[in-house]
């Protein structure tokens, strides 16, 4: 009886959607977070009779065939690509990229990672960071006696100074695109990986080539639905119990079975 392997599957193809859920509700406030979706494909089948098999001496052929499947597998979990809405928070280091792109960000490792988390903070030493302290690429420091900040949205920073009329040029921040955007690699932190599936970055002024513009004062608040992420959350628990019930008329046929005298 294949029954029973086949609804193990379903549960824990369901489980697994739950767990994705889960995630999606648990970022609900996290800055720039994309919901994630799980996605399913069905399993291999067992070909009983091949359409298009000889069923017959005269060479009449079947044209269904009998084919039974083995189930469902996790066939990916991808991100749903989506810009959250822009707040105020009035932070002359807060940024959101109001379009396309990502971040680029100098990890401790040397390895270059992305993200659209634009919650930037000033080091000891007047480096731009991230909140868990990596250099936002290309690495630009604000003096000490500097009494503002203004990032335009093309991403050039500027610092305003007690004993000077004009301000001055502390660098040009740049945003990095991706050929395929859901083949980054997450690795917490809200930062992503460059991946084979995800292609080379291309780096560039923020407006040009399709990216977007940088917003001072502002953070990209989570993508997720909330009352989208429940409803998934209802019907894989209906799934779920379904692929129980299963299981349990399967252990009932086969208890049946056994007291055939």
């Amino acid at each position: 009886m294949k029954a029973l392997q086949i609804a193990a599957t379903g549960m824990s193809a369901q489980q697994m959607k739950v767990d994705v859920v889960s995630n999606n509700l648990a970022n609900m406030s996290t800055t720039g977070y994309n919901p994630r979706r799980a996605d399913f494909a069905d399993l291999h089948y067992q070909q009983m009779a091949r359409p298009g098999s000889v069923s017959a001496a005269d060479g009449s052929m079947l044209p269904t065939g009998v084919q039974i499947g083995l189930g469902v597998r996790p066939a990916s979990v991808s991100v749903v690509l989506g810009q959250g809405s822009l707040e105020a928070t009035g932070g002359n280091l807060d940024i959101a990229i109001d379009g396309n792109g990502y971040i680029e960000v100098q990890m401790p490792t040397g390895v270059t990672g992305y993200t659209r988390d634009g919650a930037l903070k000033r080091s000891a030493d007047g480096l731009i960071v991230t909140s868990d302290g990596f250099p936002v690429a290309p690495g630009i420091t604000i003096p000490t006696d500097a009494r503002g900040l203004t990032i335009s949205p093309s991403g050039e920073v500027w610092a305003d100074f007690a004993d000077r009329v004009e301000p001055e040029l502390l660098g040009q921040l740049t945003l990095s695109s991706f050929p395929n955007e859901k083949g980054l690699e997450a690795i917490g932190s809200n930062l992503f990986l460059e991946t084979p599936a995800s292609g080379a970055p291309t780096s560039t002024v923020p407006g040009q080539e399709g990216l977007g513009t940088l917003r001072q004062g502002y953070l990209e608040s989570s993508s997720v639905d909330a009352v989208r992420e429940v409803t998934e959350l209802i019907k894989a628990q209906r799934g779920y119990e379904l692929n129980a019930k299963v299981i349990t008329a399967a252990d009932q046929m086969l208890g049946a079975t056994t007291q055939v005298r």
